[in-house]
């Protein structure tokens, strides 16, 4: 096996275990008896972690290498994975989210820097189809999870099983990348800075962009089956589709955001993409049945499906610091947008409604869209720069 299929492999095991927790929330929230507004507080256990240790995890995995960052991360994220579903009381479902969170965190970083590391030694775009893997592995994991929810199994041992299915295939595969997957670009590549140095102007406009992209895909993750359910009325098992018809319309555009890229550019595709996005969600927030909803979701899949992969690509390629250094702070601004989305939605919802609080998403992707430009191609003459000095 390839190191390019080894990486791609890795992203779709380590987002099966999340996705197989997404449609399981709705059972967990009724469960604990927690109404939207505290279920968003709870969802907020999950950002604070990351908040918490993404900071640190570029010097970290600039230090010991993506690969060790991976194999330790799979190990600890996989233990950790099934604990929200057996919580017990709302704070108790913070905390095991908020230590899902730390592990999230290293893990998910180390696998963006090895896909940058891969794909430049390939001389070919990866990056946009290893996140397809990912959603893909969402995709997955969510049928998984509604499988489990039709079969009456708990949410937790659900989510146990699948762990202790994965953990021997994400190890092997983390133990078999090279040992200088993280390796810089370039030879005398700048030297880390301090975890809270501040990022350029350039990459602080790429993490605003992908925040607001972020946040649209966390939406659809943790409200999706809440929304099919509370607000047009759905079936549980059905519910759950919601979310993978989400996961299959993401997969497939980030299978083809590679190839798009190449073909229009990075900021066009990202523009075209933004206006789809902002259309699903109008799609969603006006729906009257599940045929409306659904097509709405695969809507914001397609629409969310390139942004981060293309941000991830731009903030390696910098050239200011070291690519570590510079995808942790995107992937904390993205990972952030991905899980803060979703408590603010709750929080929304309690007062007003479900409609409304998806609706806040709006001016976030309008933001995103406006600073689509700054995935122009003047990225890559940085790059060429740095590899001619």
């Amino acid at each position: 096996m390839t190191d390019t299929r080894r990486i791609m492999a890795i992203f779709f095991i380590q987002s099966i275990a999340m996705g197989s927790w997404f449609p399981r929330i709705p059972e967990v929230q009724q469960a604990l008896g927690l109404g939207p507004a505290q279920l968003a507080v709870a969802l907020l256990g999950m950002p604070i972690g990351l908040l918490i240790t993404l900071p640190f995890a570029g010097g970290f995995v600039a230090r010991v290498g993506a690969r060790a960052t991976m194999i330790w991360g799979f190990v600890v994220f996989l233990l950790l994975a099934p604990l929200p579903a057996f919580a017990w009381s709302l704070p108790s479902l913070f905390v095991a989210l908020l230590l899902a969170g730390t592990a999230i965190s290293g893990l998910e970083l180390g696998m963006n820097v090895a896909a940058d590391a891969i794909e430049h030694r390939a001389g070919r775009k990866i990056m946009s189809t290893c996140h397809g893997f990912w959603s893909l592995g969402q995709m997955a994991g969510s049928l998984v999870g509604v499988g489990f929810a039709a079969l009456a199994v708990p949410p937790g041992w659900s989510l146990a099983m699948v762990a202790a299915v994965l953990v021997v295939p994400a190890l092997w595969l983390s133990v078999t990348l090279p040992l200088d997957v993280s390796s810089e670009h370039a030879a005398g590549a700048p030297a880390p800075r301090s975890p809270w140095s501040l990022p350029s102007k350039a990459l602080v406009g790429l993490s605003v962009f992908v925040f607001g992209v972020a946040m649209a895909e966390g939406a659809a993750a943790d409200w999706s089956a809440v929304f099919l359910r509370d607000v047009i009325g759905s079936p549980v098992a059905l519910a759950g589709f919601g979310y993978t018809a989400y996961a299959f319309a993401i997969a497939t555009g980030r299978f083809l955001g590679d190839y798009l890229s190449a073909r229009f550019g990075a900021a066009p595709l990202a523009r075209f993409c933004g206006l789809v996005t902002v259309a699903g969600v109008l799609l969603v927030v006006t729906s009257g049945g599940a045929t409306q909803a659904l097509i709405g979701l695969a809507a914001l899949g397609f629409g969310c499906s390139v942004g981060f992969p293309l941000g991830v690509t731009a903030a390696a390629r910098l050239g200011d610091r070291p690519a570590a250094a510079n995808v942790a702070v995107l992937s904390l601004f993205a990972l952030c947008g991905f899980l803060v989305g979703a408590p603010m939605i709750g929080f929304v919802a309690e007062h007003l409604d479900l409609r409304f609080g998806l609706a806040m998403l709006l001016p976030a992707l309008l933001v995103s869209l406006a600073l689509a430009g700054g995935l122009r191609p003047r990225r890559a003459a940085v790059e060429l720069a740095s590899a001619g000095a």
